[in-house]
């Protein structure tokens, strides 16, 4: 038998697209990280092992940093922190020689954000060629989502309603061609109306969003929600006054007591 010998390739590149959470640092104290991680997180491994990415551009005059404990704040969450980008050259510098080298800026990464920013004025915008308005119909049962929802995650009720028992953190996004009820805290993203259903509702118990949408109009809280409404149960749904071309979108506070 003729023998044929095959050279083993010991190394071998392959393209693919890993997710990279972008978390976004207002300060370098490894406490107060510890204590706002706490809070967004709980006390539980919240993610998965994901890979991390500290936005520093945020943080003035800090020449430096305790990386190590840093990164030991992040990875008790389950964040794998991978590198830095933004910030100082001094910064930078000390991350790198502490093993974290700077990337370049991407446009869609996902940012986990602290609540320390002013609120923006608010901004209420038609999106780019919106459906038409159609009766709200829940043709299927309403979808229950009683896990926590992490960032990078989405969940969609396609017909029908959907119900979250629990946090629906920052970077995550629920969407529903019915109403959408949140009885937990909302960090994330939520769309109600996706087919088109100008008459459905979004309902939260703890209101922290950064996007809202319903039937095509959405409201951006890039800097954080306005005070009046923060941490506190509101209703978002659509109104159109007589006389008026096209309808706007209402952020209220909801009563229920």
């Amino acid at each position: 038998m003729q023998r044929t010998n095959k050279t083993i390739q010991l190394i071998e590149f392959k393209g693919t697209t890993l997710p990279v959470v972008v978390v976004t640092l207002r300060t370098l104290q490894p406490e107060a990280l510890a204590e706002a991680a706490s809070r967004l997180f709980g006390d539980d491994d919240f993610f998965d092992g994901d890979a991390a990415l500290l936005e520093l551009a945020q943080l003035a005059d800090v020449p430096e940093a305790d990386w190590r404990r840093v990164k030991q704040v992040l990875k008790a969450h389950g964040l794998n922190v991978i590198g830095v980008r933004g910030g100082s050259e001094e910064l930078r510098y000390s991350a790198a020689f502490a093993g974290l080298p700077t990337y370049a800026a991407g446009e869609r990464a996902i940012p986990v954000h602290d609540n320390t920013a002013a609120p923006p004025p608010p901004v209420t915008e038609p999106a780019p060629k919106a459906p038409p308005p159609t009766p709200a119909a829940a043709s299927a049962p309403a979808l229950f989502i009683d896990r926590p929802l992490r960032s990078g995650q989405q969940v969609y009720a396609r017909g029908g309603d959907l119900v979250v028992l629990a946090a629906v953190n920052a970077g995550a996004e629920v969407i529903a061609d019915g109403h959408i009820h949140i009885y937990a805290p909302l960090h994330g993203r939520a769309l109600a109306g996706a087919s088109g259903a100008a008459g459905a509702r979004i309902f939260c118990t703890r209101f922290d969003a950064e996007l809202v949408s319903v039937a095509g109009l959405y409201r951006t809280f890039d800097g954080g929600v306005p005070v009046e409404l923060a941490e506190k149960p509101v209703q978002i749904r659509r109104s159109q006054k007589p006389g008026e071309e096209a309808s706007t979108l209402i952020v209220e506070a909801l009563r229920i007591d």
